[in-house]
């Protein structure tokens, strides 16, 4: 049996990042198209189109996900976020009639994630963007997971690079499900075995009876 050294923590579809999760973390540093509302002192140097020590008042430019959302929710006035393409009006509507026909690695490899994490900032928009995520994933779940199961000892490469890093993970638990399943039909299934637990708790018993 393969052995990680690590314990991959999947990522997950919410408003908080998870700390231990690399996808999550790669999310967190992709970039938003931002207006600073204010002029932010001595951060001159994050503009490289501008000689000044200031970023001054109405500044456009991009911030990391993890710095734009801790700006705006100390202080909502200190900035504007604009929202990425994809999640603008034109795109909800060629998601919302299929979103099957859609490379969503291509327009962004965290898509369900990083629109998560746009609800953080208010917008009007809010209650559409969150319907067309929910209507995505359900919309392509089912040809995800389909895809998944029939897809046995063939190369789904093509087929994997075109899903977000969430429909990835569904993706690879499918397999791993059909693989499992073949390897039982044809007999090559591991043994059950007792766990450490009840082992060393008979070796204990035995012990105690013994003395």
């Amino acid at each position: 049996m393969d052995t990680l050294s690590y314990l991959p923590v999947q990522p997950g579809v919410c408003m908080e990042e998870h700390f231990f999760s690399l996808d999550d973390i790669l999310l967190s540093h992709e970039r938003l198209p931002i207006c600073t509302q204010v002029t932010f002192p001595r951060l001159g140097f994050l503009e490289k189109s501008s000689d000044s020590s200031d970023i001054p008042e109405g500044t456009k430019m991009e911030f990391p996900l993890w710095l734009s959302k801790g700006l705006y929710e100390q202080n909502k006035g200190m900035l504007s976020v604009e929202l990425p393409k994809v999640y603008r009006e034109g795109w909800r509507t060629v998601f919302n009639a299929d979103p099957t026909v859609v490379d969503l690695h291509k327009l962004g490899p965290y898509y369900y994630g990083l629109g998560s994490q746009m609800l953080h900032f208010d917008s009007p928009e809010n209650t559409e963007i969150a319907q067309t995520l929910l209507q995505t994933f359900i919309g392509r779940f089912r040809r995800t997971m389909d895809s998944s199961q029939n897809a046995y000892n063939e190369d789904t490469s093509a087929l994997v690079d075109r899903l977000d890093c969430i429909e990835k993970v569904l993706f690879r638990s499918g397999q791993l499900g059909l693989n499992s399943f073949q390897s039982w039909e044809k007999g090559h299934a591991s043994q059950l075995t007792a766990s450490s637990l009840v082992l060393n708790y008979r070796k204990r018993k035995m012990a105690d009876v013994q003395s």
